[in-house]
């Protein structure tokens, strides 16, 4: 089962769990802006992923910068504002086991398969 971090509105989002299914994924969808994932959730996702926060975060959405982050700031710091902020997460993002993928392009989801 492949859960999916998905924003229904969001191109690249839809596109990725379309891909997901087409290739006979089991899939559970997690709409995070609603149920916004914990910073320990967040933790989890960065470790599998090998990246740092900023790589997880939207730093170009509107939101970053109302709220004065900035790429420089500590990982605790970043983790925090993407728990209270889930509209900072990159999306889509496919977790399977202790794998993690970003869905751009959604190609990058199929590694999980």
């Amino acid at each position: 089962m492949i859960k999916y971090w998905h924003n229904p509105r969001c191109s690249k989002s839809r596109a990725g769990l379309a891909l997901l299914e087409e290739n006979g994924a089991s899939v559970e969808v997690r709409k995070y802006l609603e149920d916004a994932p914990s910073a320990d959730e967040l933790r989890t996702v960065l470790s599998q992923l090998g990246i740092p926060a900023t790589e997880l975060m939207r730093t170009g959405e509107k939101r970053f910068k109302e709220l004065g982050l900035t790429k420089t700031m500590s990982e605790d710091e970043l983790i925090k504002a993407m728990a209270a902020n889930p509209i900072l997460i990159e999306r889509p993002l496919a977790i399977v086991g202790d794998k993690a993928a970003i869905g751009r392009p959604p190609e990058n989801l199929l590694a999980l398969l």
